[in-house]
C-alpha cells in the first residue's frame, strides 16, 4: 500500500470515532501523560485500533490516542510516543504526527523527559526548547519525497516557533512558574550518554539531551505545522551527576512537577 493511501486509511478511521476535528496535538512524553487525563469529554483510542499505527513499549507511556477538549480547544493528545530504539522506522515513528496533521492539527505541542546538561539546570526545570541538534544520524525525510505532504527540503531555520515561545515566556511569567531555555540534543538511545558524551553536547551547545522529539519536529516542520517544544528535565546527565541514571529517577521527577506542567500546558493551550 502507498504512503499516502495508508494515511487516508488512517485518517477515515480516526475522523469515523470524533464529530469535531482538532486544531492542537501534543505528543506526551515519558511520565507526562496526565496531561491527556485533563482533556474533557475525551475520545480514547488505543494506538492497536489504529490502522497503520506501531505499539509503544516503553515505560510511563500509555499507548493511546486521546481526542475531546482542553482549555475551550479541541485537542488530540498522544498519551505515549514512538521511538527508534523500540526498533520502529522513522517513517513509523513520525506517522501520528502526519495523522495530526491529516485531520486538521495546524499547531503541535512536543514534550519530552530530558538529561541537563547546562549546570544551572536542576532536576524538575521545565525547558524552552529554542532549537535542536540532530545527533542521531538519522533524518525521517531520507527517501522519496512525497510533495502532498511536504517540500523536498524544508527550512528548519525556526523549526520551534518563536511565537510559541514567547506565548509561552509569557504565561509562565503571568503563573508565577519559572521556566528554563535550550538547546536540545537529539540521540538515539536507549543507553544514556557517556560522560566523554555529555561533554562533547555541552561543548557543541546542547542544554538537555534526549532520545525522542527531533524526528517528530522535522515531520511537523515538513507537514507545514508550527511547534513548540518543552522538556521536563528529569535528571542531570552522565558526568554532571553524581548518581547513575535510571528511568525509575526519570518517572519519579515528573511525577514531582506533574501539576506545574499541567498548569503551564494547559495555560499555553488557553491562549493559543
Amino acid at each position: 500500500m502507498k504512503f499516502n493511501e495508508k494515511v487516508q486509511e488512517t485518517k477515515d478511521y480516526l475522523l469515523s470515532q470524533i464529530d469535531q476535528c482538532p486544531s492542537i496535538g501534543l505528543v506526551l512524553g515519558s511520565g507526562l501523560g496526565i496531561l491527556a487525563d485533563e482533556i474533557e469529554n475525551p475520545v480514547y483510542i488505543p494506538y492497536n485500533k489504529i490502522p497503520h499505527f506501531p505499539a509503544s513499549t516503553v515505560t510511563g507511556h500509555a499507548g493511546r490516542m486521546v481526542i475531546g477538549d482542553l482549555k475551550g480547544k479541541r485537542v488530540i493528545a498522544m498519551q505515549g510516543r514512538f521511538h527508534y530504539y523500540e526498533g520502529h522506522s522513522l517513517e513509523a515513528v513520525t506517522y501520528p504526527i502526519r495523522i495530526m496533521k491529516a485531520i486538521g492539527v495546524q499547531q503541535i505541542i512536543v514534550t519530552n523527559a530530558a538529561g541537563g546538561i547546562n549546570p544551572t539546570f536542576k532536576p524538575g526545570d521545565l525547558m524552552i526548547i529554542q532549537d535542536h541538534i540532530n545527533l542521531t544520524s538519522q533524518n525521517p525525510l531520507i527517501g522519496q519525497n512525497e510533495e502532498e505532504f511536504g517540500e523536498r527540503f524544508p527550512d528548519m531555520s525556526e523549526a520551534y516557533s518563536k511565537k510559541l515561545i514567547a506565548l509561552t515566556k509569557e504565561v509562565a511569567s503571568k503563573n508565577k512558574i519559572d521556566m528554563v531555555e535550550g538547546v536540545y540534543a537529539g540521540m538515539l538511545g536507549p543507553s544514556y550518554e557517556t560522560p566523554a558524551e555529555i561533554n562533547f553536547l555541552s561543548i557543541i551547545g546542547a542544554s538537555a539531551v534526549g532520545m525522542s522529539t527531533v524526528p517528530e519536529v522535522i515531520v511537523a516542520k515538513h507537514s507545514g505545522l508550527e511547534v513548540l517544544g518543552i522538556s521536563c528535565i528529569s535528571n542531570m546527565a552522565a558526568g554532571i551527576s553524581e548518581h547513575s541514571l535510571t528511568h525509575d529517577e526519570v518517572m519519579e521527577t515528573t511525577e514531582n512537577i506533574k501539576a506545574q506542567f499541567l498548569k503551564l500546558v494547559k495555560e499555553i493551550i488557553a491562549a493559543m
